[in-house]
C-alpha cells in the first residue's frame, strides 16, 4: 500500500515537471537574465493564463537614459516566448520614446531538422509615466499594430519565483 502511494505521488510529480523542463526548458529567465534585469525600469502587461498554462504579454525594461537616448530589453510573451530580451535602442523626447531593435528567431524545420534563423524589425513608440508605458508595438510580419498599456513592475514575469 506504501508503495502505491509513493508512486502515485512520484507520477503526479513528473507530470507536473516535465512538460516545463522536458520540453524546452523552465518557464522562467535564466538567472543571468534576472540579474541583468533586476535594476531596470521595467513595464509589463504579462499575465498567466490558468486555461493554456502560458504566460502571454509584453514587459518592456528600461536600461539607461543618456540624453536623449534610451536603450531597452524588449520581451514578447506571445507564441514561443523569448527568454532573453530583445535588445532595443532609440530616443525619447519629453515622456515620448520610439526604440527599435531586431528579434532574431531560431527554430528547427522539421523532420529535415534543418536550422532556420528569421530576423523580425520590432518598433516600440509610445508615452513612458512614472508607473505606465502607453504606446503601440510594431512587429514585422504581423498584419496590424499593437497597443499596450504596460504598468510599472519590480522585476519581468520570468524572475517572479
Amino acid at each position: 500500500m506504501r508503495f502505491r502511494n509513493i508512486a502515485r505521488i512520484a507520477a503526479a510529480w513528473l507530470i507536473c515537471v516535465i512538460p516545463w523542463v522536458g520540453f524546452g526548458g523552465t518557464p522562467y529567465a535564466s538567472e543571468d537574465e534576472c540579474t541583468r534585469t533586476v535594476h531596470l525600469q521595467t513595464y509589463s502587461n504579462a499575465v498567466f493564463s490558468e486555461e493554456t498554462g502560458d504566460v502571454v504579454g509584453y514587459e518592456l525594461a528600461i536600461q539607461e537614459r543618456n540624453g536623449s537616448s534610451i536603450k531597452a530589453l524588449f520581451y514578447d510573451y506571445e507564441g514561443v516566448p523569448n527568454n532573453d530580451g530583445i535588445s532595443m535602442s532609440g530616443q525619447i523626447s519629453g515622456r515620448n520614446l520610439t526604440m527599435t531593435g531586431n528579434w532574431i528567431e531560431t527554430r528547427i524545420e522539421e523532420p529535415t531538422k534543418q536550422k532556420i534563423v528569421e530576423t523580425r524589425l520590432v518598433e516600440v513608440d509610445g508615452r513612458l509615466e512614472s508607473n505606465w508605458f502607453r504606446g503601440t508595438i510594431k512587429i514585422q510580419g504581423l498584419v496590424a499594430p499593437i497597443s499596450v498599456r504596460m504598468k510599472r513592475v519590480d522585476h519581468i514575469w520570468m524572475c517572479k519565483r
